[in-house]
């Protein structure tokens, strides 16, 4: 894999095919991607890379290079491209990886993919980006045929017998067909659109955030629509920093959520959406959720979501690693958003909704460790990547999680003779179906992840499942008859 020191003359037969690396042969930029990696491995790395840069773009790559090893196996590659690229190989074509990406990373790609005849990439000295790499390529080859993403790839397929465009935009399409350059063939980009968006924001998962309402609601005070709106804008601020934190943590778990049966399709793992605008997003969305919170809501709110991030932060870096607290903290960051609600809405709450909810979630969150567990089980694995679990643990996290269950029913059981209880209810003795009506639902949640019925987040599960929608319409007309 090096360079000839004078150009190969080409036949008609014997042209060879250039290939790009980042955003071509693969959709996502692998110097971005290492960066993530130093970064969860120490962020002060990152302040070291920036003194890196003054030594320059090809040094800075091999610096990140040095210390960062990305797993080729594992990269988001164009199929389309790369099914051609076979087929180009098979008939005896010459193929040539030519890149602005570190050396190192460079000849990892091609080692792990066994196509490519040459690997031209920048060496520590020369950054082999634009006219630096056609210079090379003109060195060693009178002709040749060029496959690129950008506008950087112009100055290539001006000079290139063949232009091949992967993942290029309609306008960079017709500013390489301007050229003249003949037949260009296309690979068009997979749509992002956006879907690929609110699935990064995961969206879904702001149905959490409806526990803001609880403490209002709980008071009997639903109708108060100034609370209630002051409970909303806790909502959008809860969701706007959730968000932020949902696309750092995709980010930052590139590399075990490609290893994961569905994780591996979220829209960063799978190279759907650049890396480069996440990490864009993921400040802009913190940044307007605490200019809600700040502006907007008092300022024990505003603390509150500041906990709220850091323990979630630090949840997305560490804690999601290590056994049972990885559940306790889950637990409580669903307690945290009931909290939030009583402090955006001055509503206080009671001690017993706390304990309650933190039995109750604890009990979610090891529904949630379960299912993991149980696919690994099912493709007789023996660890979870990126997790503390065991195949093994199986039962016990069954154990702990119907027992977490039932004991907040039995919380639920205390509250119900508790004397808070006459304040609130006419009928408190009315209160008492409710413990039946808890007991079949954790039950029953319980029993249908076992039988791996239960996939994703336990919450957003209950607010697609239709019998969940059933016991809480009972749960509401029991406390409408209570009160």
């Amino acid at each position: 894999m090096v360079s000839s020191a004078s150009p190969i003359p080409a036949s008609a037969s014997d042209v060879p095919l250039v290939v790009d690396l980042d955003g071509t042969l693969v959709r996502t930029d692998t110097l971005h991607e290492s960066l993530l990696v130093l970064l969860k491995r120490n962020p002060l790395l990152l302040v070291l890379a920036a003194l890196w840069m003054l030594k320059g773009k090809a040094a800075f790559k091999a610096e990140v290079g040095r210390r960062v090893k990305l797993d080729a196996s594992r990269l988001p590659y164009s199929e389309p491209l790369l099914t051609y690229l076979r087929e180009e190989k098979a008939q005896g074509r010459r193929l040539v990886l030519a890149t602005a990406a570190d050396q190192s990373i460079a000849e990892t790609v091609a080692a792990h993919l066994g196509l490519f005849d040459e690997v031209y990439a920048s060496d520590g000295v020369v950054n082999l980006s634009g006219a630096r790499k056609l210079a090379r390529l003109k060195q060693a080859h009178a002709e040749f045929d060029y496959a690129g993403d950008g506008e950087v790839d112009l100055a290539l397929w001006r000079e290139a017998r063949r232009a091949l465009v992967v993942h290029g935009s309609p306008g960079l399409e017709r500013k390489v067909r301007a050229l003249g350059r003949g037949e260009v063939r296309v690979f068009e980009a997979p749509r992002t659109g956006v879907r690929k968006w609110v699935k990064a924001l995961r969206v879904h998962q702001w149905a959490k955030n409806i526990l803001v309402f609880v403490p209002p609601l709980a008071a009997h005070r639903g109708l108060d629509f100034k609370l209630l709106a002051q409970a909303g804008l806790g909502f959008v601020a809860f969701s706007l920093c959730a968000s932020s934190v949902y696309v750092l943590n995709d980010l930052l778990d590139l590399d075990s959520d490609r290893q994961h049966p569905t994780k591996r399709k979220r829209p960063f793992a799978s190279g759907d959406l650049p890396v480069k605008m996440g990490a864009v997003l993921a400040p802009v969305l913190l940044v307007a959720g605490f200019s809600v919170s700040l502006l907007l809501l008092p300022l024990p709110f505003s603390a509150l979501l500041a906990t709220y991030y850091t323990v979630t932060l630090a949840y997305s870096l560490h804690l999601k690693q290590v056994m049972v607290m990885d559940v306790l903290v889950l637990a409580g960051l669903y307690t945290v958003r009931i909290f939030g609600g009583s402090l955006a809405t001055g509503v206080p709450t009671s001690s017993w909704l706390f304990t309650f909810s933190m039995f109750l979630f604890l009990s979610l969150a090891l529904v949630k460790r379960l299912s993991e567990v149980r696919r690994l089980r099912l493709s007789s694995e023996t660890a979870t990547p990126g997790r503390g679990y065991l195949a093994s643990d199986y039962e016990q996290l069954a154990s702990l999680g119907v027992a977490a269950g039932y004991i907040s029913v039995l919380v639920l059981a205390f509250y119900i003779t508790s004397k808070e209880v006459t304040v609130l209810y006419g009928h408190p003795e009315r209160l008492w179906m409710l413990c039946p009506v808890m007991l079949y639902w954790v039950s029953r949640v319980w029993l249908l992840a076992h039988r791996g019925l239960v996939n994703e987040d336990p919450l957003v599960f209950a607010l697609r499942d239709k019998v969940s929608y059933g016991v809480g319409v009972v749960a509401a007309l029991v406390l409408l008859a209570a009160t």
